[in-house]
């Protein structure tokens, strides 16, 4: 349940792309077949034989509890992608992402260095591309994932622009 610090009923929030749930399940079905088939490795040997000493109880641990975590994991995506949000205001960019963790960034135009529009192999199938803003501050993460590329594009040179002139003002 979203509190009003940090989604205020008066913030019209642009949520990205549906299609980024599907980029992300991809990723995470990847992760999850290379880490069972890493973590099942003792069970796998202990049922064969090859390493009898090693504890039953470990092995079943390591095969089920990374099955059941990233199948929890798998569940959250879907309700993790439809919680990003940004809003675009007269002075600064708010962006907004987490589901139990949840977190608004407000970045202001004039503290923008320069706007970096990144797009993986899975992003760029997809028609999708993530928006990076940098600051003078190294602490900043501020990242848009999930944007489809067209809206990427509009974003960059728009932020852009706004930063120059907020600069210029300076």
């Amino acid at each position: 349940m979203p509190s009003e610090a940090i989604d205020p009923a008066w913030i019209n929030w642009i949520r990205v792309s549906p299609k980024y749930i599907t980029v992300q399940l991809i990723g995470w079905a990847i992760f999850t077949v290379v880490a069972l088939a890493v973590l099942s490795v003792p069970l796998a040997l202990l049922l064969t034989g090859v390493w009898p000493d090693f504890p039953a109880w470990l092995a079943w641990l390591l095969s089920v509890g990374t099955l059941v975590a990233r199948i929890w994991i798998g569940l959250l995506i879907p309700r993790q992608v439809r919680a990003i949000g940004y809003a675009e205001r007269d002075e600064d960019l708010l962006i907004r992402r987490g589901l139990f963790f949840q977190r608004v960034m407000v970045v202001p135009y004039g503290r923008m260095q320069y706007v970096d529009v990144a797009v993986g192999p899975l992003e760029r199938a997809f028609g999708l591309c993530s928006v990076k803003l940098h600051t003078a501050s190294p602490q900043t993460n501020a990242s848009i994932p999930g944007v489809p590329a067209a809206e990427g594009a509009r974003l960059r040179e728009q932020l852009s622009d706004r930063g120059q002139a907020r600069l210029a003002g300076l």
